[in-house]
C-alpha cells in the first residue's frame, strides 16, 4: 500500500489531517511533519526519514507538501530524487488530501499523483463565476 506524508510550514499538515479525520475518521497510512521556527533542512530530512524508516521495507510514498521550492518540498525532494517508489506533489489542500486518501487503496503512485493534481485544480473556484458559466443548467439550482 502507498503511504502519504504531509509536509508543511508550521502545523498546517497536522491540522489538515485533523480536518480530514472529521470526515473519514482515523486516517491509516497517513503521516505528517511540521516545519517550525528554528528548524532547517536537515531537521526536515530527519523527520521524513524517521517516518520512512517505520514503514514497510522499500515503501511507496506520496509526499504532499505546501509550496514548490519551500523547505518541506526541498527536503522531500532529496529523498524522492532517486527513488521510483516515491513522488512529491505541491499545493496540498483539504480537497486534495480527501480525494487522494479515498483512492489510496485502489490506485498506483502515478494515478495518485494525477488525482492529487486534478482535485486541487478543481477545488479552486469562484461561486459567482461558476454560476455565470452554468446559467441555464437547472441541475445546479
Amino acid at each position: 500500500m502507498i503511504s502519504l506524508i504531509i509536509g508543511t510550514h508550521g502545523s498546517f499538515s497536522k491540522e489538515l489531517i485533523n480536518s480530514a479525520e472529521l470526515i473519514y475518521g482515523k486516517l491509516e497510512n497517513v503521516n505528517y511533519i511540521t516545519f517550525l521556527p528554528g528548524e532547517g533542512q536537515n531537521d526536515l530530512i530527519n523527520k521524513y526519514k524517521d517516518i520512512v524508516n517505520k514503514l514497510d521495507q522499500d515503501p511507496k510514498i506520496l509526499f504532499l507538501v505546501d509550496l514548490f521550492g519551500g523547505s518541506p518540498f526541498n527536503a522531500a525532494s532529496i529523498l524522492v530524487f532517486d527513488n521510483v517508489n516515491m513522488d512529491v506533489v505541491t499545493g496540498v489542500n483539504l480537497p486534495m488530501l480527501l480525494e487522494v486518501y479515498s483512492n489510496l487503496e485502489n490506485s498506483t503512485l502515478n494515478e495518485l499523483v494525477e488525482i492529487a493534481i486534478n482535485s486541487a485544480q478543481k477545488s479552486v473556484c469562484s461561486l459567482k463565476k461558476s454560476i455565470e458559466l452554468n446559467k441555464g443548467d437547472d441541475d445546479l439550482l
